[in-house]
């Protein structure tokens, strides 16, 4: 189960780096709210558990206060009606009366403070006791007037203490232990609020701890780390390391930062090449037609002088020829280094494919039919006119199909498969040769290596250049023992 954890783990946090800083500020924001909402709310929690027990307990104090003044306005009205029958007070009837008042309003104002019904049963009766003790109470002094002695006065004292007084107290002391008991029971509730109130206000400060670590990380990873990553490229390519390469991570605008600056770093890098070619390339076009001029004048006069050289014997022949072919080969390496530094201008025209593969194989063929190499081509079957260079395209074709003769063993057979689609024109050359020792690069600035006895190695070169004008692309694909097939796309 740790695997599936796991996993949500990363693609959570892979949502959270992803986002942009605009969200995860207002993320960050509305969690800050959330819990200053929480720790409020948490707080009015326990100050509303707190205030609704101290209210409790306040009617319960409340309840047994005017049970005590009860208590008390009885037996001051019970010392008043002894005084009104034994000392023969002419105030004490009237201050009784009083007392029967202001206990029957404290009964009252007991039975509005009363919320339950338990609670009103034991003040029901503690009203119900005292009732009983004023009506039984007269009736004996009444009785002990009409016979005044101290048996009658000790009778009375016994009935009011151990009768009506022993009953009310019991009922009295009932209704004190019930109140007593939900005391009790409010206390142990604001306990128990005090440790909840602790809990929940608690919590706040748990998440607010968690957020803290929880946005160090984020800020980390999502802006520290990709701002440091963006220091350490600027000063990688402001030192020309092009190459260095930015780590595309982090809040969305860094992430966007970092890929602008890895497509400058490329930009730079493909205008950095592209500038050492052009100013190499400005440095052979300057001295190569120089020596061009330089060396074909020598190399004509020697021509000429072997030409009219009467050899007496095959030795000298043999040299002779020997001369005129290394001047050849001069000769032609030179004229291709010219053309292939030569500025081309392409000229284009609508014209039928088929006459121009024909021109490159009609002129390559004398060195087909040295080695009895067909070609077999299906050009005639793009009936549509192309547009392009018919003497740039056909030197290409001848340049590249002469490298694959003479790669290919005699006896072989060399493919041109021809074909036009979505306005793009596609030639593949296959042959059946051992493959070709290196991979050709579009972007070289000199010429490649050359595995023919007299090659310039400018054949390739050349049809890449022409490629490029024409505003195609040509690919090699080769490998040993297997020939080599070449791609030209060329757009309509």
């Amino acid at each position: 189960m740790a695997f599936p954890k796991e996993k949500f783990k990363t693609a959570f946090t892979q949502r959270a780096y992803g986002k942009s800083l605009k969200h995860l500020l207002l993320f960050h924001d509305l969690y800050f709210i959330a819990l200053i909402i929480l720790a409020v709310a948490s707080g009015g929690y326990g100050i509303y558990l707190w205030d609704k027990a101290s209210k409790q307990s306040q009617r319960i104090n409340m309840v047994i206060q005017e049970i005590y003044l009860v208590r008390g306005d009885l037996y001051r009205q019970v010392k008043e009606l002894f005084d009104a029958f034994f000392l023969q007070e002419e105030n004490a009837l009237n201050e009784y009366n009083h007392y029967t008042t202001s206990i029957l309003v404290h009964l009252q104002r007991l039975q509005s403070i009363a919320i339950d019904e338990e609670e009103r049963t034991a003040l029901s009766e503690i009203e119900s006791k005292y009732r009983k003790l004023v009506n039984e109470a007269p009736t004996l002094f009444y009785r002990y007037q009409n016979n005044p002695n101290k048996q009658a006065q000790k009778s009375i004292y016994q009935d009011i203490e151990t009768g009506i007084f022993t009953h009310y107290e019991e009922v009295s002391k009932r209704a004190e232990h019930l109140l007593m008991i939900k005391q009790s029971e409010i206390k142990n509730r604001l306990d128990d609020a005090r440790s909840s109130s602790i809990a929940v206000l608690s919590l706040p400060l748990l998440l607010a701890f968690v957020l803290i670590l929880y946005s160090r990380r984020i800020l980390k990873r999502s802006i520290v780390k990709p701002i440091n990553d963006i220091m350490v490229a600027t000063n990688a390519i402001s030192t020309g390391n092009l190459s260095h390469q930015v780590p595309e991570a982090g809040a969305e605008e860094l992430a966007v930062l970092s890929k602008e600056i890895n497509k400058m770093a490329e930009d730079l890098a493909l205008s950095r090449d592209a500038l050492v070619k052009s100013e190499k390339q400005a440095a052979l076009g300057l001295l190569v037609p120089m020596l061009a001029h330089n060396i074909r004048n020598p190399l004509a006069s020697i021509r000429a002088t072997a030409q009219v050289i009467d050899a007496p014997d095959k030795d000298t022949q043999e040299s002779v020829h020997g001369i005129i072919h290394t001047v050849d080969r001069l000769e032609r390496w030179t004229g291709s280094l010219l053309s292939y530094l030569h500025p081309i201008k392409p000229m284009l025209n609508q014209l039928m494919l088929s006459s121009i593969v024909q021109g490159a194989i009609i002129t390559l063929q004398p060195k087909l039919t040295e080695k009895n190499i067909r070609v077999i081509e299906d050009s005639a079957n793009i009936k549509r006119l192309i547009l392009t260079d018919e003497h740039l395209l056909e030197q290409m074709l001848y340049n590249l199909l002469l490298n694959a003769s003479e790669a290919s063993p005699k006896g072989t057979d060399i493919h041109i498969q021809c074909s036009l689609l979505d306005n793009i024109l596609t030639l593949v050359i296959i042959d059946q040769g051992p493959g070709m020792p290196f991979k050709p690069d579009p972007h070289a600035i000199t010429p490649g290596p050359t595995t023919k006895r007299f090659g310039t190695g400018l054949g390739i070169p050349f049809a890449f250049k022409v490629c490029d004008e024409l505003g195609g692309a040509m690919e090699f694909e080769s490998q040993a023992g297997n020939g080599t097939r070449i791609t030209i796309s060329l757009p309509q």
